[in-house]
Formats: structure tokens, sequence, C-alpha cells
């Protein structure tokens, strides 16, 4: 009886160990708190791959995210979906809205959006350009953009923890998020897509040099 509760606390102690590993000393439990976690500890920099933009044509993704010396928020998504890009849609026209009216006057650029296309084989610079019609984005403030070689996909969702599943009917499941990045191309924060003001708070606050990235 003596071994078999040593055994046992053996083992609960090992689960313990292993929780507090996996959960990051209990701060979270989930795939997606540890995605935010380790971003918020560890700035992430943008990885170099070429995107394509319309109306800018190809360039390197951290050279667009540190242009202007603006933060940018940035999320991920397809034009086909019909579920929670529709709400990230929705977000950030609400942003846009807030953003153009917060810099009415404002000698430069604080806050850019970028939208990211992960179905390069149907979202092509035609595609998105409609679609950002479509969204009344306004391209000084809301970008749009897929990646020039699909090889380059996989490594740029790893980098940004974004998690892309096909769903079996010609559609994707993936984590939805806004994705705050400073004006040096690195992702140090992410909020729930209904947080836009405390997304736009943080991101102004990192372009203005209030909050430590």
């Amino acid at each position: 009886m003596l071994r078999t509760a040593v055994a046992s606390a053996a083992f609960a102690l090992l689960a313990l160990a292993a929780a507090a590993w996996l959960t990051h000393d209990f701060r979270t439990w989930t795939q997606e708190g540890a995605r935010r976690y380790e971003v918020a500890r560890e700035p992430v920099p943008a990885p170099s791959v070429e995107v394509l933009v319309p109306g800018l044509g190809e360039r390197a993704l951290p050279d667009l995210l540190a242009s202007e010396g603006a933060a940018t928020i940035v999320d991920f998504f397809y034009t086909d979906c019909r579920s929670v890009c529709a709400a990230l849609g929705t977000a950030f026209q609400q942003l846009q809205a807030r953003i153009r009216a917060g810099e009415a006057g404002a000698a430069r650029a604080e806050v850019r959006l970028l939208s990211i296309s992960f179905d390069p084989a149907r979202d092509d610079v035609d595609v998105l350009a409609r679609y950002a019609s479509e969204m009344n984005a306004r391209a000084d403030t809301w970008r749009f953009a897929t990646v020039a070689d699909a090889r380059s996909l996989a490594p740029l969702l790893r980098r940004f923890r974004v998690v892309v599943i096909p769903d079996g009917l010609g559609g994707f499941e993936h984590n939805a998020a806004l994705l705050v990045v400073d004006p040096r191309g690195r992702l140090i924060r992410i909020f729930d897509y209904d947080r836009i003001d405390d997304a736009l708070g943080f991101a102004r606050a990192i372009a203005a040099g209030g909050a430590d990235g």
C-alpha cells in the first residue's frame, strides 16, 4: 500500500510539473492563450516573405509593416469565408472609421490595418482589390495582401501562430484575432476580435512610444 501511495504521489507530481510547463506556470490552459502569452512575453518579428498588395505590387512583409513608422493591426482571413471572417471584416471597418476620425488633421499616420489572405490560390490581387472595394477600405488606412509564393504561406502562419485547417467543404477553420504589430514589424500583442478599442488603444500607444514592446 505504501508503495502504491508513493507511486501515486510521484505520478501526481509529474502531472503537476507537466501541466505547469504546458500552461506556462498555470497562466493559460488553452493553445490560444499560450500563443498570446508567448507573444506578449517575446515579440515575434515578421518573416521575410514577399506579399502581393493591390495598388503596391510585390513587397517584403517586414518592409510593408515597418513603413511610415505606424503600428499595424493585422488579421488573417480568406475572402470566401462567411463566418468568423465576416466578424473580422466588420471589426476592421469599425477600426478604420475610428482611425480616420482620430487622425483627422494629424501630422502622420499612427495606426494602419492589414488583412492577409491565407488562400492565395483564390485570393489573387484582383480578387483582393474587389473585396477591398466591397469593404469600403481606404488604401491609406486598410490594405490587403496575400503571399507571392504559396510555399511561404506555412512559415508565415507558423511565425504568427495562426492555425488554418481545411474544413473538407472548400473552406477553412482558423483562429481569429487582432494582431498588433509595432513600427519595427514585430508582433507584440494579440486581442480578441471584439476588443477593437483595446487593440486600437494599444496600437496607438505603441506608435507613440508609450508602451514597451
